[in-house]
């Protein structure tokens, strides 16, 4: 039998060299070694990345300068500034109308003619016996010269004759003529004055039986006709409205007991009409009347604006919606009014933060004050009403700032005090953590 002589490199292979090396050249070694730095690496990244999605999400917009103002919204009729009722003093029949609805017209300008026949007849007439009553004033004049003439020729008689002639009672009666025709005449020319007021006021009826435009304007409504019967035994009867001048007109709006503190003359204002959407007329406080108007137990006061109407593309009658500019503030800071409602809320775990050690997740904290940051003198509102709290997110955490609130128009409001910059992250909502 043969012997087979062994190699001593084949006893080593079977040995296995490995079992020699060191255990830092071992590839077994570094394979583990390397697993376990992946999951380490693993967990620690799953670890952040839970934080993260649990920490909460703050919605913010910055502090920023702008003009706020605070406004009245009331309803209202656009009116001439100055309208006037053309009526008739005089009844009577209508004979001719000579203007209509829209026609510009003249101060003194013949705008209607009554039927004149029985007026002219009363002139006529009070003419005719104002010359009667002159006549009757001559008679007198006539009657007082014969009278005084007696009375002398018997005085100077009675002188020459030395009282003799004429007798005593013939004198007296002479005198007594002379008084009454100087009686006469008085009444004479107290009628004639008479007549004369008569024919004045007769004369006065037949003009203004041409009843005329006391305004220069435009004919604004006509409710007569040719042929109507006016009767103006009571009261005048309106026969037409005119209006002065139309390109410069007047909005009368009614102002809300709640808001009329805010309003007063000066201030400016605009306003619409549905008859040209989109299009905003401007307009100027004129007069805020002190007397309210009671329509529903809805207390309300008056106040009239001016407006200019140069295009006339404005007509008395129209309804319009006013925005009166109440108060305005140029060049402060403003926040939106949901930052003054704003209050953050966290979980205790969320509120712990992922770079809090565990001797500070293990103390007690006080209530509210959980991952939370507050300026001096504490959040909330103070015991006066002009202060509010506001909260900035400043490295990634809310942080309370006391403010001091101004004007308000109910979406922004007027903040200022320590530490108010403009550019500072306010925040206005906390939106939910991701799953």
């Amino acid at each position: 039998m043969t012997e087979q002589k062994t190699d001593p490199n084949d006893v080593q292979a079977l040995l296995g060299a490995e079992a020699h090396r060191p255990w830092w050249r071992r590839t077994t070694v570094w394979l583990v070694a390397g697993a376990v730095v992946l999951l380490a690496v693993g967990v620690v990244v799953a670890q952040k990345r839970a934080a993260s999605n649990a920490a909460p999400r703050f919605v913010t917009t910055p502090l920023a300068r702008g003009t706020l103002s605070i406004t009245v919204t009331a309803t209202g009729t656009l009116q001439p500034t100055r309208s006037v009722a053309v009526g008739s003093e005089l009844s009577g029949t209508v004979a001719r109308v000579l203007v209509d609805v829209n026609d510009r017209v003249r101060k003194g300008q013949v705008l209607v003619e009554l039927d004149t026949a029985k007026l002219r007849d009363s002139v006529n007439g009070s003419r005719a016996n104002l010359q009667a009553a002159i006549a009757q004033r001559h008679q007198a004049e006539a009657t007082l010269a014969e009278a005084r003439a007696n009375l002398a020729r018997y005085e100077e008689v009675s002188r020459l004759s030395g009282g003799k002639v004429p007798s005593a009672a013939e004198l007296d009666t002479a005198r007594a003529t002379a008084l009454r025709a100087e009686a006469d005449l008085a009444a004479a020319q107290a009628s004639v004055a008479q007549v004369q007021t008569t024919l004045s006021t007769n004369e006065t009826n037949l003009a203004k039986a041409s009843i005329r435009s006391p305004i220069d304007g435009t004919v604004l409504a006509r409710s007569v006709e040719p042929g109507n019967a006016v009767a103006a035994s009571l009261q005048a009867v309106t026969l037409f409205t005119l209006a002065e001048d139309l390109t410069k007109m007047k909005l009368s709006v009614d102002v809300d007991e709640a808001d009329v503190g805010q309003v007063s003359n000066g201030q400016k204002a605009r306003f619409t009409v549905a008859a040209q959407p989109g299009r905003q007329y401007p307009a100027r406080i004129t007069r805020v009347a002190f007397g309210s108007t009671k329509t529903d137990n809805v207390v309300t006061y008056t106040t009239d604006l001016e407006v200019d109407n140069g295009d006339l593309s404005l007509r008395p009658g129209m309804t319009a919606t006013a925005t009166i500019a109440a108060t305005e503030r140029e060049n402060v800071l403003l926040v939106p009014n949901s930052a003054l409602r704003f209050k953050p809320n966290l979980t205790g775990a969320q509120a712990g933060g992922g770079n809090d050690g565990i001797m500070s997740k293990l103390m007690p904290r006080p209530p509210g004050m959980s991952g939370y940051r507050r300026s001096l003198g504490g959040p909330g509102k103070s015991a006066d009403s002009g202060k509010g709290t506001i909260w900035v997110l400043q490295d990634g955490q809310p942080v309370a700032l006391e403010v001091q609130k101004g004007l308000s128009d109910g979406r922004q409001t007027e903040v200022s005090g320590p530490g108010v910059a403009e550019g500072l992250a306010v925040i206005t909502d906390q939106a939910s953590a991701a799953p």
